[in-house]
């Protein structure tokens, strides 16, 4: 697999029993909230965004391919990627892999744009993600 951008963050989480749905395997929205926590994580790491923070990142839009179902138990590892850079935004993405077999469950996308939290607008990109991306 091929994700695009510059390898920011890896992070490993548990797959929990309660994350599988009635057919037995992950909810796809299971998918969506490790890459959640993951950009979570990895801005935390650079000090950026957070709730107090007057500016800080909202995603526009999202996607995700599913590649392999997704079975407790199970660890995985999300990694992400940060790609293009724009004035207000960054496009990131994700691979989500079983840490034991390397097996790939899904890739994702997510485009961050920052945000103003006190005029509800966009903002300017902070240097410090604009430094991470390929362009």
């Amino acid at each position: 697999m091929s994700v695009p951008g510059n390898l920011v963050n890896t992070i490993t989480m548990p797959l929990r029993w309660g994350d599988m749905d009635a057919y037995g395997h992950a909810n796809n929205t299971v998918y969506f909230r490790f890459f959640e926590e993951a950009r979570i994580v990895w801005l935390a790491s650079l000090e950026l965004g957070g709730p107090e923070e007057p500016t800080g990142p909202v995603i526009i839009k999202t996607s995700a391919t599913f590649l392999k179902e997704l079975n407790h138990p199970a660890t995985v590892e999300v990694k992400t990627y940060a790609d293009k850079a724009g004035k207000t935004s960054l496009d990131t993405y994700h691979l989500l892999t079983d840490v034991d077999t390397g097996a790939v469950y899904a890739e994702g996308y997510a485009k961050i744009v920052w945000f103003d939290r006190k005029t509800r607008s966009s903002a300017p990109l902070p240097d410090t993600l604009r430094a991470l991306a390929t362009t």
